[in-house]
Parts: structure tokens; C-alpha cells; sequence
């Protein structure tokens, strides 16, 4: 089982994570979304979503850069295995408590709420929840690795990821005996990868950067009318008897 969910495992995840997201926007666009529900108890929405995000962000590109840096590269940069990893507690910690907050007040905004709650599906409600735990298995492996501040831990997983990146065979062997806590939030984490392309967390994938360069600031709305908005205003104004505007002909 060890080399079978750290061996093999994380490439079924990784494999439905990207053949899965690329079906999904693929067959089914319309159902990339996050489902918004802004309309009701919005400000427990925004902060609970400012929290979590700002906390989740933090924690994907630490846990990203963390995992898949050289650590050639860090000792290039006089970055020490301990200076590393006092710098992954204090802010993974911190990030760790903003996200747990923000996600504890959206799932209680989710769970408690009828009419939330009712526009909520399975999935929606399930993949918080595993986000909350995967989110209380990181601040507890924080208690552990204070025990070892030298680093060891941490490298030992930073060989593991970059050896499954690198399809290098043995990775799980680089993680045999790391405390259960880290175990189990790795095989979680690997877990949310296999169901992130069912979930509503696919709209991570969709940066709108467009929309700040591209979109023109208001929607346009077309009426389905076969009529124009003049036509029908003139005709309005006639029985009102009222002059209307001159339209103006195909020739003119």
C-alpha cells in the first residue's frame, strides 16, 4: 500500500486532474463556474471568501515552490534547510488559520443556511469539507515538524515530489517512514486532485486576467424580438400619438 499510494496513486490523480479538467471545459463549458450565491448573506461570503482564498493561494504556491525548487537553488540563495523550514511553519501557519477561518465561515454560510443550502449540490458541500480537513492535517503537521527543525523532514519530501515529477522510480521509498500526519495529508491532497475536476474548484483554472485588459466594463444584452427597440418605440409612440423618431432607410 505505501508504494501503491505514493508510487502510483498520484498519477491516477494527476492523470484525471489534467484528462479530466481538459473534458470537462471540452464537453461541458457551460458548467465551469463557481455557482455564486452572492445574493444571499454576503458579507459573511466576503470575508469568509477573502480569507480562504487569500490563505489558499499562499498555501498553493508555497507548498508548489516549496515542493518543486532544487534544493540546489535554495542553497545558491544562502537559504538554509532550517531557515526553509521555520519560514514554511510561520507562514504556512498563518495562511493555514486564515484559510481554516474563511473556509470554517463559508461552509457554516453553506451548511446552515435553507436557501444556500438548497441551491448547494453534493459535491459542492464534500469538496469544503475535505478542504477543511486537509487544511486542519496542515496545521497539525506543524506541531511535528517543530520537533525537527533541521530540515530533514522536508527534504525528504521535497525528494518525493520531484521524483514523481521526474517519473523516477523509488519515490515512495523517500517517504516510508515520515509521521502519519504527513501521510495523511499528502494521500488527501492527492485525493482533492482526483476530484478537482468534478467540483466546483475547476474555476481555479480560469484566471480572468481577460478581463482586465478585454472586457469593455458592461454587458450587452441583445433582445430576442425580431423587431428593433426603435421599431417597436415608434409603433408605441404612434398609438400614443405621439411623433417618433425618423428612421432612417436601407438606401439612406
Amino acid at each position: 500500500m505505501q508504494d501503491f499510494l505514493f508510487g502510483i496513486y498520484p498519477y491516477i490523480a494527476l492523470s484525471v486532474l489534467l484528462i479530466g479538467s481538459v473534458a470537462r471545459y471540452e464537453r461541458d463549458p457551460f458548467t465551469w463556474k463557481s455557482s455564486s450565491s452572492q445574493l444571499l448573506r454576503r458579507k459573511q461570503l466576503i470575508v469568509g471568501s477573502v480569507l480562504f482564498h487569500v490563505g489558499v493561494l499562499i498555501i498553493f504556491f508555497g507548498h508548489f515552490f516549496g515542493l518543486l525548487t532544487p534544493l540546489a537553488v535554495f542553497h545558491a540563495l544562502g537559504i538554509t534547510p532550517f531557515a526553509k523550514q521555520l519560514l514554511a511553519i510561520v507562514v504556512g501557519g498563518i495562511a493555514g488559520v486564515m484559510a481554516l477561518i474563511g473556509g470554517g465561515m463559508l461552509f457554516h454560510r453553506r451548511w446552515t443556511d435553507p436557501r444556500i443550502r438548497k441551491t448547494s449540490s453534493f459535491a459542492d458541500i464534500a469538496i469544503l469539507a475535505l478542504l477543511l480537513a486537509q487544511l486542519v492535517l496542515g496545521l497539525g503537521s506543524i506541531f511535528v515538524s517543530v520537533q525537527n527543525l533541521d530540515g530533514g523532514e522536508m527534504i525528504r519530501f521535497m525528494t518525493w515530489a520531484q521524483m514523481i515529477l521526474t517519473f523516477q522510480s523509488g519515490a515512495a521509498a523517500q517517504i516510508a517512514d515520515a509521521a502519519l500526519v504527513f501521510k495523511l495529508h499528502l494521500f488527501l491532497g492527492l485525493t482533492i486532485f482526483l476530484l478537482f475536476p468534478f467540483t466546483r474548484l475547476v474555476h481555479m483554472l480560469s484566471v480572468p486576467i481577460r478581463y482586465v485588459t478585454l472586457r469593455p466594463g458592461y454587458q450587452i444584452v441583445r433582445s430576442r424580438r425580431r423587431r428593433p427597440l426603435e421599431e417597436r418605440r415608434s409603433a408605441f409612440d404612434a398609438q400614443q400619438g405621439k411623433p417618433g423618431p425618423t428612421l432612417s432607410s436601407p438606401a439612406e
